[in-house]
């Protein structure tokens, strides 16, 4: 009786031992997370790419959408830059109280302007044109008919206004970022975020 006690309290502690040893050297730590009261292992999968055809209606909204990434992105850095210099223009404009040598300060400006910036907006397409005056709006808070009308004149403003409606365009678009415009903002704010512009 006594050797079957012995032999049964070395058998308890033997597999008690292998019990704990076997947990020690087997556990595994993983990543859990708590989902409505139950904890469960998680793993991060792969990225993966799920193709399907895609519908015409889909095709032509991709090409549209592409179409007016590509304009923005061509057009913002224009747009920027004409309300940079809109607002310089207005800076000093301020400062300048007599009328002809404000018109002659317009006049050098606008020379300035031309040899800088003729050639790369004229291999703007009519679309992309379209594009530069919502943003130059956006920019500037104020449409191109009346930009051009208050330091060029109306009738000045009108005659530019007759061409871009010959184009199918209008001087006086405005600029709806949560409306109209929405998905050219959220491409304008894209560009802003990679180019660093405010």
């Amino acid at each position: 009786m006594r050797k079957l006690f012995i032999i049964l309290l070395i058998s308890i502690v033997h597999r008690a031992d292998a019990q704990w040893k076997a947990g020690q050297n087997d556990t595994l730590w993983v990543p859990f997370i708590v989902y409505e009261g139950d904890t469960m292992t998680f793993k991060v999968m792969d990225m993966v790419n799920v193709l399907g055809k895609m519908s015409d209606e889909q095709r032509e909204y991709m090409k549209k959408w592409t179409r007016l990434r590509n304009a923005v992105y061509v057009a913002y850095p224009y747009a920027k830059k004409a309300s940079f210099i809109i607002n310089d223009v207005i800076l000093h404009l301020d400062k300048i109280p007599d009328e002809h040598q404000r018109k002659k300060y317009l006049s050098t400006r606008e020379k300035e302007l031309k040899k800088e910036f003729t050639e790369p907006l004229t291999a703007l397409s009519v679309y992309q044109g379209k594009i530069l005056m919502k943003l130059i709006n956006r920019e500037t808070h104020n449409n191109c008919y009346d930009l051009i009308k208050e330091y060029r004149g109306g009738f000045t403003a009108r005659f530019w206004q007759t061409v871009a409606w010959v184009f199918g365009s209008s001087l006086k678009q405005d600029y709806d970022p949560k409306g109209a415009d929405a998905e050219m903002e959220s491409i304008v704010l894209e560009v802003a975020r990679m180019y660093g512009h405010a």
